[in-house]
């Protein structure tokens, strides 16, 4: 299952040695909820090796407003406290997989 992500664990998460991905959504989007159970899956395919995770944009100001979170679903992927790839809108399990496996 994916990890919550809020404003309060956001800075301890992005700062460990793992890759990290944060998908922000919001319960209202309907291709937030299309592409919930991939990243619940692959969260489940990569535990260990990499952290998947949700950020509810309704509810977390704080993040979203420091990566100017505009459009969702938006995937932000992060090694070492940095942005290294982005996913703007819906995507297919094996898009999200192929970056987790190119960045790992």
């Amino acid at each position: 299952m994916a990890l919550t992500i809020t404003d309060a664990n956001f800075d301890e998460l992005v700062k460990g040695d793992k890759l990290l991905v944060v998908d922000f959504w919001a319960e209202w989007c309907g291709p937030c909820r299309a592409i919930a159970p991939i990243i619940s899956e692959l969260a489940q395919e990569y535990e260990g090796k990499a952290i998947l995770g949700k950020l509810n944009v309704d509810e977390n100001d704080n993040v979203v407003g420091q990566f100017g979170i505009r459009n969702i679903p938006t995937i932000l992927f992060f090694k070492n406290g940095e942005i290294v790839d982005k996913h703007v809108g819906a995507a297919q399990k094996t898009l999200i997989e192929e970056k987790i496996k190119a960045l790992l």
